[in-house]
């Protein structure tokens, strides 16, 4: 993340996300697949990373093996046909309000206190000399006589696909294919993510 300067003078957090170039790499229809959407391809991938089938769907859309491939459906921009490389000021302006969906960070495995904010003992009672991030009492008694399904336990945690939305788009840099959202989106430094509008 990094912070700009609005026309007010205000400071404003945003995350520079790379959005582009994209390429058409599937164009499907409701008449050959009973919907319309689009395919596109996003980042460059080495070629030995790329199975045999995938080549070959490359090379049908005449371009390079690409990194991510996503579907968007009912995909609103001017009708593209395969190897079509769509830009970021064919979709998005300065103003909109867009979701940004990815993969979180994974944590591993966590205790209640992070994993879902509880608040521990706290040194609130007599004796209590090692509970103070201890999950406390997670059952009932002789009935049910088991622990409830959905209890909130310690565990693995992150690493799950988020969606954030009403993100503003604060600036566009056209030339590098940059967009600059306000506020943060899922996911580490140099991770995936998926803009919709």
């Amino acid at each position: 993340m990094t912070s700009v300067y609005d026309s007010n003078g205000n400071n404003i957090a945003v995350t520079v996300i790379e959005a582009g170039p994209n390429v058409v790499t599937q164009v499907k229809s409701s008449d050959t697949d009973g919907y319309n959407a689009l395919q596109l391809g996003f980042s460059e991938a080495k070629e030995k990373n790329v199975s045999k089938a995938m080549k070959g769907h490359f090379a049908k859309a005449n371009t390079t093996p690409k990194r991510k491939l996503v579907e968007f459906r009912d995909f609103n921009a001017t009708p593209k046909v395969l190897g079509d490389e769509i830009i970021i000021t064919d979709i998005f302006n300065e103003g909109d309000k867009v979701s940004a969906v990815g993969i979180s960070k994974g944590k591993g495995f966590q205790g209640v206190v992070k994993r879902h904010g509880f608040g521990g003992v706290g040194q609130s009672t007599h004796g209590q000399h090692n509970r103070l991030r201890a999950p406390g009492s997670i059952g009932a008694s002789s009935f049910p006589s088991k622990v409830v399904k959905g209890m909130r336990m310690a565990g693995r945690t992150g690493g799950d696909r988020k969606k954030v939305k009403n993100l503003l788009i604060v600036k566009i840099f056209a030339e590098q294919n940059l967009l600059l959202v306000k506020g943060a989106v899922p996911g580490h430094k140099g991770s995936v993510v998926i803009i919709e509008k």
